[in-house]
């Protein structure tokens, strides 16, 4: 059985992976997670009393409680997902994103080193830690031009962009001097169950269901590449279990939308899927807004390496994903309302424009 640290565990790209692996029986998978706001042990609800599933509240700057639970768990790869994901609260308050996905990701490297150096030789040439990121490091695209490779240089926007550069410099540095053995991946937007609802489209699903407006920045044209997260989970599966030390791999949806064209796209689903009382259709609840400082105009990706190198392939198109996460949050309530009642009930974040040191 191969044990499997996952950090973030209780977040959302996290769970769908703890889900996806618990699948396996012999796959053991040590959950670890801080809880903040966007932490939900309820999206594990499914596997909670699975005998290869468990969870460890623990933060990842606590380098020694980490390290503690390495070698309690007798962990034999790392798959570091945990990190501030918000691009509109790391405009708020930057200082959060520096902290965790920086400084939290230094020391879980730390301890991930301290970890690797006192295994048998045996097991440490089976070692991997995974660094999850984003397709944000690279910065933006020409709205008619290009495309993200694992080749295109680093040129982040927003303080969310920056600490996850940074991290992942970090994470590459690690295996260059000290020899960790670390692989890469970045990918494009995620969507689907169980999504915190500071997101688009989750916000825009819940917004529509209390009739509430569905906002759009600016005028709606930046075009993100979009992934349906349980594809990413299997691909980030894959990249654990065979992707190459010092190698990254873009993981992507093929499946570039405008911001418009994504709310256009949720109300032409929720008008045959749950009509609105009023007989109108849920296009007429989209404002636009002001747009989001700094707002990157196309995400692009390039997933050909995974495709050819790792045999990946996305099983859910846009159209076909979308559908089935409106469908989720329309079936499941008893996840997404007491977020909104007592969490977060769709305000606006990321509004201001030059907020200093924060």
């Amino acid at each position: 059985m191969r044990t499997i640290l996952v950090t973030g565990g209780a977040g959302f790209i996290g769970s769908a992976v703890c889900r996806h692996l618990a699948r396996d029986p012999e796959i053991r998978v040590v959950n670890v997670d801080k809880l903040t706001y966007a932490g939900n042990l309820a999206s594990l609800r499914s596997i909670e009393n699975q005998p290869n599933y468990c969870f460890h509240k623990a933060d990842i700057c606590d380098e020694t409680a980490i390290l503690a639970i390495m070698h309690a768990e007798n962990i034999d790869a790392v798959m570091h997902l945990a990190a501030e994901s918000h691009v509109d609260r790391s405009i708020d308050g930057p200082g959060t994103f520096i902290e965790t996905n920086i400084v939290g990701t230094y020391r879980l490297l730390n301890a991930a080193l301290t970890y690797w150096r006192g295994l048998p030789e045996a097991r440490r040439d089976d070692f991997i830690f995974h660094h999850v990121s984003t397709d944000e490091v690279f910065g933006d695209l020409p709205f008619d031009s290009g495309i993200f490779t694992e080749e295109t240089p680093y040129a982040p926007s927003s303080p969310y962009s920056a600490s996850k550069a940074a991290s992942d410099h970090l994470a590459r540095a690690w295996h260059e001097t000290y020899g960790l053995p670390v692989v890469l991946s970045n990918c494009s937007n995620n969507y689907g169950p169980y999504h915190f609802p500071e997101k688009l489209i989750p916000l825009v699903i819940l917004n529509a269901l209390h009739e509430k407006p569905l906002p759009v920045y600016g005028t709606g044209a930046n075009i993100r590449d979009w992934l349906y997260v349980e594809d990413h989970a299997r691909a980030l599966a894959l990249v654990v279990s065979r992707g190459v030390p010092g190698e990254s791999y873009n993981i992507g949806g093929r499946a570039e939308r405008s911001n418009l064209t994504v709310v256009k796209t949720i109300c032409d689903i929720l008008d045959k899927r749950k009509p609105r009382a009023s007989g109108k259709s849920y296009h007429d609840l989209i404002a636009f807004v002001a747009d989001r400082p700094g707002h990157d105009r196309r995400y692009a990706i390039d997933p050909s390496k995974i495709e050819r190198e790792l045999g990946w392939r996305p099983e859910e198109t846009f159209e076909s994903g979308l559908a089935r996460t409106i469908d989720w949050y329309i079936d499941n309530a008893w996840w997404w309302r007491p977020i909104r009642e007592k969490s977060y009930s769709g305000e606006r974040l990321g509004t201001v424009e030059a907020r200093g040191a924060a």
